[in-house]
C-alpha cells in the first residue's frame, strides 16, 4: 500500500462538477492499494500518517502531527500509485489490486482514520475526479507499508 501525503491549507475533490469532499488545514492523502496488501498495511499506514510530525511547532520545526494540530484529512483513491513506469513508455498496473480488493482496503483505511476523531473527507472510489489543493511548504511525502 502506498500513500502520497501532501500537507495542505485546503483541498477539495470534485466528481462531475460536484464537490464530494473538502478540507481545510491538514493532509491530502492519495492511496494506492497493491496486490498482497492486508489489514496490517492499513493499520501501519493509519498509525504512521496520523502521528507523522510534518506540521510546524512554535519554532517552525516539523514537530507536530495531524493529531497534535487537529488537522483534517482528505483521502483520494489513486490506483496509478501502483503503476510501474520503469520499462517501456506505457505504465504497467500489474501490481495494482483488483477493484474489489482495493475498495475494501480503501474503505477500511478511511474507517480507521475516522476512529481518530479527526475530520475525514473522501473522494469517490473509481470515479473520474478533479482534485484542487494548496500544498503548503511544499511538503509532500511517500509512505509505503511494504518498507516497514
Amino acid at each position: 500500500m502506498k500513500v502520497l501525503i501532501q500537507k495542505v491549507s485546503r483541498a477539495e475533490v470534485r466528481v462531475a462538477d460536484r464537490i464530494v469532499g473538502s478540507i481545510g488545514e491538514g493532509a491530502l492523502l492519495f492511496l494506492g492499494v497493491e496486490k498482497g496488501d492486508t489489514d496490517k498495511d492499513v493499520s501501519f499506514l493509519t498509525e504512521k500518517i496520523t502521528h507523522l510530525r510534518i506540521f510546524p511547532d512554535s519554532e517552525g520545526k516539523m514537530n507536530l502531527s495531524l493529531l497534535d494540530v487537529g488537522g483534517e484529512i482528505l483521502v483520494v483513491s489513486q490506483f496509478t500509485l501502483a503503476g510501474d513506469v520503469q520499462k517501456g513508455r506505457r505504465p504497467s498496473f500489474d501490481k495494482a489490486a483488483p477493484p474489489e480488493m482495493a475498495e475494501k482496503y480503501y474503505q477500511e483505511f478511511v474507517h480507521q482514520l475516522k476512529k481518530t476523531r479527526l475530520k475525514v473527507a473522501t473522494g469517490e472510489f473509481q470515479a473520474m475526479m478533479s482534485v484542487e489543493l494548496v500544498n503548503e511548504g511544499p511538503v509532500t511525502f511517500m509512505v509505503e507499508s511494504k518498507s516497514r
